[in-house]
């Protein structure tokens, strides 16, 4: 058994989230006016409130990238855990799809959401440029090894990202107008293509 595998294999039951169970949650956070983690101000829970919606809009209307369920079916069995909070925008873009991903492999790829908070000895191993960037799909083998890793964010939204914090003129708000209208026009086909990848190489 794998360091990570044994970390997870530690964890209880209640903290390891389906998706059906983590929107659930989220529903209920918003309807409580409240989000995870010690910051409960207006502003993260109304980037929850946000999160939800996004969430709700995909798990309607996303749609996955022609072939790619006949692809996910013949992969080998494995774990996605993926680490994840309510109050992220990036990872309400992309779970929708990786929930759809799994769920259409036939049963070859279980999801199972963690709380990136309640989890830093296991986010921690998965830093992006020393970062807790979020979300972050870490995929396991069934002797738990570790077949690849991917997030926090498709390639291109990463690169406009890097663009708009190295550029003084536009704000933060603006950075995350210009990130989601991305993530609208893209309709999840960077995070399908991305993973599929991965998962092939």
């Amino acid at each position: 058994m794998s360091e990570i595998q044994q970390l997870i294999a530690l964890l209880p039951a209640t903290s390891k989230w389906s998706y059906d169970a983590y929107y659930a949650f989220s529903e209920k956070l918003v309807e409580e006016g409240k989000t995870t983690g010690p910051d409960q101000s207006p502003a993260m829970i109304e980037y929850s409130r946000l999160n939800l919606h996004r969430m709700k809009k995909w798990n309607k209307v996303g749609d996955l990238l022609p072939g790619c369920a006949n692809e996910l079916k013949n992969v080998k069995p494995q774990t996605w855990y993926v680490l994840s909070e309510p109050w992220c925008g990036d990872a309400a873009q992309s779970l929708p799809f990786i929930s759809k991903m799994a769920g259409n492999s036939e049963g070859k790829i279980e999801l199972v959401i963690l709380l990136r908070d309640e989890n830093p000895s296991i986010m921690d191993r998965y830093l992006t440029n020393g970062g807790r960037s979020i979300p972050k799909l870490i995929a396991l083998s069934e002797t738990g090894e570790e077949l690849f890793t991917w997030g926090p964010r498709p390639e291109k939204a990463q690169e406009l990202v890097v663009t708009l914090k190295n550029d003084a003129s536009v704000s933060a708000d603006e950075m995350k107008e210009r990130l989601h209208k991305w993530y609208a026009e893209n309709k999840g086909k960077d995070v399908q293509q991305e993973i599929l990848n991965l998962i092939v190489s």
